[in-house]
């Protein structure tokens, strides 16, 4: 059982160590302690749980980052870092409790069997998943299978009488880590990194190769919300843009010593370059941003970075559950860890920690956040950066709070703008596809994602003539309004003046997202955040760059 599979790990470090007996009888007395609830306790036990809930004690004990997972989890877990996953290829929505297809992914199971965006999946394999009150994970596990699986959808679709059947072949199906790329004007590329998993390197070599062509010299790198991922793929993204040998990171624990990472030779060529960071931005994030400030190669806009900067190996356990076990501390080129103070066994704490940061001030001002002297490092170029609290900035951007109002905030949380989009979309979808000529834009894009080719006229044709015609209709925010009705939010002519502006921006965002892809949502909603204007008004200015390393 697992203390047997503990003692296989324990074994060879009690080889090690002179202390080895008292390991040895700390183990023995888990083990112990166990058999005697087992055999002893009042009640019948689950010795499953019972374990489960020993490794997780143990692992509470130690830092905020080592955790435990059980089997049924794992995957799930890991699909967003593993760059693809098994499926029937579409991308959904739950309009109150049916699933609503917004999109095909191009040339996978579903559209090659005809289902449409628009289409309402009501059955799956004869249960039905509509007016069930199912969750999303249920539905998404009855969905996803082996390659080669088969399995019988009941579709409903506007203007059709009756369930359509469906059976589709599952298939391989890709997940992306970058969630836009796009050019802002003629020199000036975009690209946003929503997580670092094993294809990131991959899709940012055919981003920055379109992008290159399209005319870039400088890039905006967005990783705002970037939880981080594979050590490796933050080592793979900081090649692009360091010098052959320079260091990237290196990391080191008390029993990993010390493990480097340089650049190597796949540089590419790049003047400016921008780094966006929020107070979601952490762990490999970090360390993309860390290297390029350390070596003055980039400049970081925003807010103070998460601060993660503690190093996780995952350990499989017998069962198929997962372990992921702090080893080591990371460390950005001239020395510094961003990791932040934590308490062992107070997670609690460490949890609070963006909203200590909105109590004090820190979101809106620079001004209360101080580093004491001995954080302080010198990057090469002799800027002062410092370590043991995330990344600061080189230009902070204040919290905007004027867009994200009271009545804002109701509506996002009781699901009336999702709701909204869902309920418009689905009798004028088939419209707006054809007049914006979106099949050609997909099909486009898709091949410019596989095989790095493209029509670059015919990409952008159709969405460029939606970004400049399309506005929000009255009848979409009549939808909006009467959702509200139904969700008893109450607000006043004066809240929904000062909501509207922000609100017209992010409807026609998600239209084009649904039509499109989420770069065009980005694309659309990125002029508006503080933080992107900041990027952009800070790569147009000399003195920011004199002691950065361009090209």
């Amino acid at each position: 059982m697992v203390a047997a599979f503990l003692l296989t790990i324990a074994l060879p470090l009690m080889a090690q160590q002179t202390n080895g007996s008292i390991l040895d009888s700390q183990l023995r007395k888990l083990v112990y302690a166990e058999g005697a609830i087992v055999q002893l306790y009042v009640d019948t036990v689950n010795i499953s749980k019972l374990t489960e809930d020993a490794i997780r004690g143990m692992l509470t004990e130690l830092d905020p980052h080592s955790t435990y997972t059980p089997a049924k989890d794992v995957q799930a877990l890991n699909e967003p870092l593993a760059g693809s996953f098994d499926g029937i290829g579409v991308q959904f929505n739950m309009n109150e409790d049916t699933l609503v297809v917004i999109q095909t992914i191009s040339g996978g199971p579903s559209e090659k069997v005809g289902i449409m965006a628009g289409d309402m999946i009501v059955t799956v394999n004869d249960t039905a998943i509509a007016g069930v009150k199912m969750s999303r994970e249920e539905i998404m596990k009855r969905l996803r299978g082996p390659k080669g699986t088969t399995v019988n959808l009941g579709v409903i679709r506007p203007g059709v009488n009756g369930v359509q059947a469906f059976k589709v072949t599952r298939d391989k199906i890709p997940v992306y880590t970058i969630d836009s790329f796009y050019m802002i004007d003629d020199h000036t590329g975009y690209v946003r990194i929503s997580n670092f998993g094993s294809t990131t390197k991959g899709e940012f070599v055919t981003a920055t190769n379109y992008l290159t062509a399209c005319g870039m010299t400088d890039l905006v790198l967005d990783l705002q919300g970037n939880p981080g991922g594979y050590l490796q793929a933050a080592v793979d993204l900081s090649d692009q843009f360091l010098n052959h040998n320079e260091m990237i990171v290196y990391t080191e624990g008390r029993t990993t010593g010390r493990q480097e990472y340089r650049a190597g030779k796949d540089k590419i060529d790049l003047n400016k370059i921008i780094v966006l960071v929020d107070g979601y931005t952490a762990s490999a994030a970090e360390i993309v941003s860390g290297a390029l400030q350390d070596h003055d190669r980039g400049i970081i806009v925003g807010r103070r970075t998460f601060a993660k900067g503690l190093v996780q190996r995952s350990i499989p356990l017998p069962d198929g559950a997962e372990m992921r076990l702090t080893i080591a501390h990371y460390y950005s080129p001239v020395g510094r860890c961003f990791q932040k103070p934590y308490e062992k066994g107070d997670r609690s704490k460490y949890d609070r920690d963006m909203l200590d940061r909105l109590n004090s001030g820190e979101l809106m001002s620079a001004d209360s956040i101080h580093f004491p002297d001995s954080l302080k490092y010198t990057t090469k170029g002799g800027r002062v950066v410092y370590g043991g609290g995330g990344i600061m900035p080189d230009v902070y951007v204040p919290l905007d709070t004027t867009y994200y109002t009271r009545l804002h905030r109701e509506l996002a949380a009781k699901g009336c703008i999702n709701t909204t989009i869902l309920k418009w979309m689905n009798t004028n979808q088939k419209r707006l596809l054809k007049n914006y000529n979106v099949n050609s834009f997909r099909k486009e894009r898709e091949r410019l994602l596989k095989d790095k080719t493209i029509n670059n006229e015919r990409f952008r044709e159709g969405f460029g003539r939606f970004q400049k015609e399309f506005e929000v209709p009255q009848e979409m925010l009549d939808i909006l309004y009467a959702k509200a009705k139904d969700e008893h939010i109450e607000y006043t002519d004066s809240a929904l003046q000062a909501t509207l502006p922000f609100l017209r921006i992010q409807l026609k965002a998600l239209v084009a997202r649904d039509l499109f892809s989420s770069s065009e949502y980005y694309e659309i909603i990125n002029p508006i955040s503080e933080i992107y204007k900041q990027g952009l008004k800070a790569i147009k200015d000399e003195e920011l760059f004199k002691d950065i390393k361009t090209n």
